[in-house]
């Protein structure tokens, strides 16, 4: 997949702000501070769509960007980010799963953990409501820079046991710093896009 346009669209936290039907999107979910702003601009081949900062919890809306004027990503917020308000915290939980069970153009859910770490009881909370609604398949492991090669397979093998993936489900290290995995990740996202526009009429389990 080659990027040739990106634009913001708009951030939102209720149905009635998101950007209107008919455009497929892609989104992007994961702990706070997991590395998934940076992963978004590396795949866009932007520095700054994406806010990028050192305080974890930065997104709190729903981000919506344009690509190639074909299709659309969607920046969800991080989740586990202990230093916010339990008011606050509690209004993310919502927020979320309207978007999630309720947005009919949402073909794939793209999942990041910290390879460095075994999958937290929330990384698997969330793979497990991304399968009930169809949107699983696709992990992230970000930060693949941080560990040796003799590390690497055994930890994507954790991932694997501990979010209870099937051997069809894909898993790519990526490292937002060696700018590796993204071309994968890319290829997936395009297999994503191709399978809709065979299958356009193809629905997700739960949207009945």
């Amino acid at each position: 997949m080659i990027i040739k346009s990106v634009e913001f669209l708009t951030s939102a936290v209720r149905k009635e702000q998101y950007p209107p039907e008919g455009v497929p999107e892609i989104a992007f979910a994961g702990r706070s501070n997991v590395g998934k702003s940076s992963l978004i601009n590396l795949l866009m081949n932007r520095k700054r769509l994406a806010k990028v900062s050192q305080n974890p919890g930065k997104t709190r809306t729903i981000n919506f960007f344009a690509v190639n004027d074909s299709f659309r990503i969607v920046d969800l917020p991080g989740y586990g980010f202990a230093r916010v308000s339990k008011a606050e915290a509690e209004k993310w939980g919502p927020m979320m799963e309207a978007y999630l069970s309720g947005r009919s153009d949402l073909l794939k859910v793209v999942q990041l953990v910290d390879i460095r770490h075994a999958p937290s009881a929330q990384d698997k909370q969330m793979y497990e409501y991304l399968q009930y609604y169809g949107l699983d398949g696709l992990v992230v492991a970000t930060k693949a820079d941080k560990i040796g090669r003799s590390e690497l397979n055994r930890n994507l093998a954790v991932i694997r046991r501990e979010l209870k993936l099937k051997k069809t489900d894909r898993v790519i290290p990526v490292s937002a710093l060696n700018k590796t995995g993204t071309e994968e990740v890319l290829s997936a996202m395009e297999e994503i896009l191709s399978a809709n526009r065979n299958d356009p009429t193809e629905t997700r389990e739960g949207d009945a």
